[in-house]
């Protein structure tokens, strides 16, 4: 056997480091967006891998809230990410004159900080009354991790001020960051159909086609949980929403982005492009 190492070039990580294109406020809110997906994951994704490991499908009372509150508090910063990012690109199509000086660094660095102190109470605010709640001594979740609306409704006591929270919070929290998403789009189709060449047409459109398919995937799995919740379906079904929400989503958002995107695939090259 014969070693062949890998030898790239000396300035390779300086110039990764200095390539301006990939120093965007949408690279910024794109490296958020994937540090929440990888952590939205693993709320879930371990725990199910050692369960079946083991054979033993047993998790603590204090585990169960634990993960609930993560699994609600990496599920809203996505939320509001994607909405940060619909406002990204309506400022880069409708005032890209203006682009530089509206988005910049410390614009950024406020949004995602907000995207993280919204969501953070109202994930501790459901994990609160998740805690006011009685179970019996042994429980049974119908799923692989503890969804939220599935042991609310498997506690003994009163679950009335659970539900007018989760409604309210949904509507706020969950409404909220689409009407803000489906607002930014209505301006951004505005100014498109302003333009009149074809080509600059699809060339703007074709910097919102990443962010139309991941927020497409987020909002119409979730949705699929939500009545998949809501419905008599077996809890097979179930599961399988689920995880197309909180695996196959967050793993698909970083190949939905690099795949379409220039500014990564020469960032690569240059990465990948030394000798062997």
């Amino acid at each position: 056997m014969y070693s062949c190492p890998v030898r790239f070039p000396s300035n390779w990580f300086q110039d990764l480091n200095h390539n301006s294109h990939l120093h965007t406020p949408m690279y910024f809110f794109l490296s958020n967006l994937s540090f929440a997906d990888i952590c939205f994951t693993s709320i879930t994704v371990p725990k199910m891998l050692v369960n079946i490991q083991t054979q033993s499908q047993f998790i603590t009372y204090a585990g169960c809230i634990t993960q609930m509150y993560f699994f609600i508090l990496f599920g809203g910063v996505d939320g509001f990410l994607l909405t940060v990012m619909a406002y990204d690109r309506y400022v880069a199509i409708c005032h890209p004159l203006h682009y530089t000086v509206i988005m910049n660094s410390w614009l950024c660095r406020q949004l995602v900080l907000a995207s993280w102190t919204m969501s953070a109470p109202y994930a501790l605010l459901h994990s609160l009354m998740a805690l006011r709640l009685s179970f019996c001594p042994h429980v049974e979740i119908p799923h692989f991790f503890c969804e939220f609306n599935q042991v609310v409704h498997l506690a003994c006591s009163d679950t009335f001020p659970n539900d007018m929270v989760t409604y309210f919070g949904s509507l706020l929290l969950g409404g909220g960051p689409l009407a803000g998403i489906f607002y930014s789009y209505t301006k951004i189709v505005s100014s498109i159909r302003a333009i009149s060449s074809a080509q600059g047409k699809y060339k703007a459109f074709s910097t919102c086609a990443s962010h139309l398919s991941v927020v497409s995937l987020f909002y119409c799995t979730g949705l699929g949980v939500y009545l998949s919740s809501g419905a008599t379906l077996s809890s097979l079904s179930r599961a399988g929403a689920s995880v197309m929400y909180t695996v196959v989503t967050p793993m698909l958002n970083p190949f939905i982005y690099s795949l379409r995107n220039k500014d990564i695939k020469r960032a690569l090259k240059k990465l990948f492009g030394g000798k062997i």
